[in-house]
Protein backbone atom coordinates (compact mmCIF):
# COMPACT_ATOMS: atom_id res chain seq x y z
CA UNK A 1 0.00 0.00 0.00
CA UNK A 2 1.20 3.72 -0.90
CA UNK A 3 0.63 5.90 1.87
CA UNK A 4 1.83 9.40 0.13
CA UNK A 5 1.45 13.00 0.65
CA UNK A 6 2.62 15.66 -0.36
CA UNK A 7 2.54 19.57 0.91
CA UNK A 8 3.01 22.29 -1.37
CA UNK A 9 3.25 25.96 -0.21
CA UNK A 10 1.10 27.87 -2.95
CA UNK A 11 3.38 29.88 -5.61
CA UNK A 12 4.37 33.95 -4.93
CA UNK A 13 1.12 35.99 -4.57
CA UNK A 14 0.80 39.49 -5.49
CA UNK A 15 1.07 40.05 -1.58
CA UNK A 16 4.04 38.48 -1.38
CA UNK A 17 5.55 40.58 -4.12
CA UNK A 18 5.15 43.81 -2.45
CA UNK A 19 5.73 42.39 0.94
CA UNK A 20 2.58 42.99 2.62
CA UNK A 21 1.26 40.30 5.34
CA UNK A 22 -1.59 38.50 4.17
CA UNK A 23 -3.23 36.18 6.32
CA UNK A 24 -6.93 35.60 5.24
CA UNK A 25 -6.65 38.05 2.66
CA UNK A 26 -7.50 36.56 -0.97
CA UNK A 27 -4.90 38.10 -3.79
CA UNK A 28 -4.17 35.73 -6.39
CA UNK A 29 -0.47 34.41 -7.76
CA UNK A 30 1.88 37.08 -9.99
CA UNK A 31 3.09 35.57 -13.15
CA UNK A 32 6.41 33.84 -10.84
CA UNK A 33 3.61 32.51 -8.72
CA UNK A 34 2.04 30.45 -12.01
CA UNK A 35 5.55 29.40 -13.12
CA UNK A 36 6.50 27.92 -9.77
CA UNK A 37 3.17 26.40 -9.37
CA UNK A 38 3.43 24.60 -12.78
CA UNK A 39 7.16 23.61 -11.96
CA UNK A 40 6.03 21.83 -9.03
CA UNK A 41 3.50 20.17 -11.10
CA UNK A 42 6.09 18.83 -13.69
CA UNK A 43 8.09 18.01 -11.00
CA UNK A 44 5.47 15.94 -9.67
CA UNK A 45 5.01 14.57 -12.59
CA UNK A 46 8.86 13.33 -13.46
CA UNK A 47 8.87 11.78 -10.14
CA UNK A 48 5.89 9.27 -11.84
CA UNK A 49 3.53 10.63 -8.51
CA UNK A 50 -0.14 10.26 -9.00
CA UNK A 51 -2.70 11.09 -6.65
CA UNK A 52 -6.18 9.85 -5.54
CA UNK A 53 -7.65 13.50 -3.61
CA UNK A 54 -6.87 17.11 -2.92
CA UNK A 55 -6.97 19.40 0.10
CA UNK A 56 -6.38 23.33 -0.14
CA UNK A 57 -7.83 25.91 1.61
CA UNK A 58 -11.17 28.81 0.78
CA UNK A 59 -8.10 31.04 -0.30
CA UNK A 60 -7.46 31.57 -4.45
CA UNK A 61 -3.87 31.34 -3.97
CA UNK A 62 -3.59 27.77 -2.62
CA UNK A 63 -6.51 26.70 -4.94
CA UNK A 64 -4.95 28.49 -8.27
CA UNK A 65 -1.13 26.74 -7.54
CA UNK A 66 -3.21 23.32 -6.84
CA UNK A 67 -4.78 23.64 -10.01
CA UNK A 68 -2.11 24.48 -12.02
CA UNK A 69 -0.10 21.44 -10.57
CA UNK A 70 -3.21 19.49 -11.61
CA UNK A 71 -3.11 20.70 -14.78
CA UNK A 72 0.30 19.87 -15.67
CA UNK A 73 -0.03 16.44 -13.93
CA UNK A 74 -3.26 15.44 -16.42
CA UNK A 75 -5.44 15.15 -13.55
CA UNK A 76 -7.57 17.65 -13.28
CA UNK A 77 -9.94 14.71 -12.45
CA UNK A 78 -9.23 14.96 -9.02
CA UNK A 79 -11.77 15.20 -5.92
CA UNK A 80 -10.80 18.61 -4.64
CA UNK A 81 -11.77 19.11 -0.53
CA UNK A 82 -11.54 22.99 0.11
CA UNK A 83 -11.53 24.22 3.91
CA UNK A 84 -11.03 27.44 6.00
CA UNK A 85 -9.08 25.06 8.71
CA UNK A 86 -5.79 24.73 6.11
CA UNK A 87 -6.33 28.95 5.58
CA UNK A 88 -2.92 31.01 6.06
CA UNK A 89 -2.37 32.19 9.81
CA UNK A 90 -4.62 35.31 10.55
CA UNK A 91 -2.00 37.99 10.54
CA UNK A 92 -5.32 40.34 12.86
CA UNK A 93 -4.24 43.90 12.49
CA UNK A 94 -0.64 43.13 10.09
CA UNK A 95 -2.98 42.00 7.53
CA UNK A 96 -2.88 44.24 4.42
CA UNK A 97 0.36 46.39 5.97
CA UNK A 98 4.11 46.75 4.53
CA UNK A 99 6.19 44.98 6.79
CA UNK A 100 8.36 47.42 7.30
CA UNK A 101 5.48 49.84 7.78
CA UNK A 102 4.17 47.40 10.42
CA UNK A 103 8.10 47.74 11.61
CA UNK A 104 7.54 51.86 11.81
CA UNK A 105 4.27 51.44 13.69
CA UNK A 106 5.21 48.80 16.40
CA UNK A 107 8.51 48.76 16.50
CA UNK A 108 11.50 46.27 14.36
CA UNK A 109 11.54 43.89 17.69
CA UNK A 110 7.71 43.57 18.09
CA UNK A 111 7.17 42.45 14.70
CA UNK A 112 9.69 40.17 14.72
CA UNK A 113 8.03 38.53 17.81
CA UNK A 114 5.11 38.17 16.21
CA UNK A 115 6.30 36.47 12.75
CA UNK A 116 8.53 34.43 14.93
CA UNK A 117 7.75 33.33 18.16
CA UNK A 118 5.17 30.22 18.30
CA UNK A 119 2.56 31.45 20.89
CA UNK A 120 2.41 35.09 20.55
CA UNK A 121 0.00 36.44 18.38
CA UNK A 122 -0.36 40.03 16.69
CA UNK A 123 -3.58 42.14 17.65
CA UNK A 124 -6.58 40.90 16.71
CA UNK A 125 -4.84 37.72 14.40
CA UNK A 126 -3.12 33.82 15.68
CA UNK A 127 -0.09 32.42 17.00
CA UNK A 128 1.33 29.92 15.13
CA UNK A 129 0.38 28.02 17.77
CA UNK A 130 -3.29 28.98 17.31
CA UNK A 131 -2.76 27.63 13.45
CA UNK A 132 -1.84 24.69 14.78
CA UNK A 133 -5.20 24.34 16.95
CA UNK A 134 -6.77 24.83 14.21
CA UNK A 135 -5.00 22.80 11.31
CA UNK A 136 -4.02 19.68 13.19
CA UNK A 137 -7.43 18.61 14.71
CA UNK A 138 -8.45 18.78 10.67
CA UNK A 139 -5.54 16.90 9.35
CA UNK A 140 -6.11 14.25 12.02
CA UNK A 141 -9.57 13.91 11.07
CA UNK A 142 -9.47 13.97 7.72
CA UNK A 143 -6.30 14.34 5.44
CA UNK A 144 -4.31 11.74 7.72
CA UNK A 145 -7.09 8.77 7.56
CA UNK A 146 -6.82 8.91 3.42
CA UNK A 147 -3.31 8.77 3.74
CA UNK A 148 -3.16 5.77 5.81
CA UNK A 149 -6.34 4.17 3.55
CA UNK A 150 -3.60 4.03 0.67
CA UNK A 151 -5.26 7.14 -0.90
CA UNK A 152 -2.33 9.50 -2.23
CA UNK A 153 -2.58 12.76 -1.14
CA UNK A 154 -1.58 16.27 -2.30
CA UNK A 155 -2.48 19.10 -0.46
CA UNK A 156 -1.49 23.06 -1.29
CA UNK A 157 -1.72 25.64 1.77
CA UNK A 158 0.18 28.50 2.95
CA UNK A 159 3.64 28.87 5.24
CA UNK A 160 1.99 28.71 8.31
CA UNK A 161 -0.65 25.91 7.76
CA UNK A 162 2.05 23.83 6.48
CA UNK A 163 4.89 24.35 8.75
CA UNK A 164 1.98 23.28 11.58
CA UNK A 165 1.69 19.85 9.88
CA UNK A 166 5.03 19.42 9.30
CA UNK A 167 6.00 20.32 12.74
CA UNK A 168 3.54 17.33 13.58
CA UNK A 169 5.27 14.72 10.84
CA UNK A 170 8.69 15.75 12.09
CA UNK A 171 8.06 15.82 15.92
CA UNK A 172 9.27 18.94 16.00
CA UNK A 173 9.20 22.01 18.88
CA UNK A 174 7.61 25.29 18.27
CA UNK A 175 10.76 27.04 18.84
CA UNK A 176 12.33 24.59 15.94
CA UNK A 177 9.29 24.87 13.38
CA UNK A 178 9.25 29.31 13.60
CA UNK A 179 12.34 29.07 11.90
CA UNK A 180 11.85 26.64 9.05
CA UNK A 181 11.44 28.63 5.80
CA UNK A 182 9.23 27.27 2.94
CA UNK A 183 9.72 28.42 -0.12
CA UNK A 184 6.82 29.13 -2.52
CA UNK A 185 5.83 26.36 -4.93
CA UNK A 186 7.78 23.96 -3.67
CA UNK A 187 6.64 20.16 -3.11
CA UNK A 188 7.81 17.87 -0.10
CA UNK A 189 6.91 14.24 -0.65
CA UNK A 190 6.58 12.59 2.58
CA UNK A 191 5.66 8.54 2.75
CA UNK A 192 4.77 6.62 5.55
CA UNK A 193 4.52 3.23 7.68
CA UNK A 194 1.48 0.91 8.40
CA UNK A 195 1.61 2.75 12.02
CA UNK A 196 1.84 6.00 10.50
CA UNK A 197 5.63 7.35 11.22
CA UNK A 198 7.56 8.83 8.35
CA UNK A 199 9.67 6.08 5.93
CA UNK A 200 10.76 8.63 4.03
CA UNK A 201 10.75 12.69 2.83
CA UNK A 202 12.12 14.16 -0.08
CA UNK A 203 12.16 18.26 -0.52
CA UNK A 204 11.57 19.18 -4.14
CA UNK A 205 13.56 22.17 -4.00
CA UNK A 206 15.55 23.19 -7.08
Amino acid sequence: MERLLVLCRHGESEWNRLNLFTGWKDPDLTEKGIAEARAAGRKLKALGLDFDVCYTSALKRAQTTLDLMLEELGRKDLPIIRDQALNERDYGELSGLNKDDARKRWGAEQVHVWRRSYDVPPPGGESLKDTADRVLPYFEARIMPDVMAGRRVLVSAHGNSLRALIMKLEGLTGEEIVRRELATGVPIVYRFAADGSVTSKQDLAG
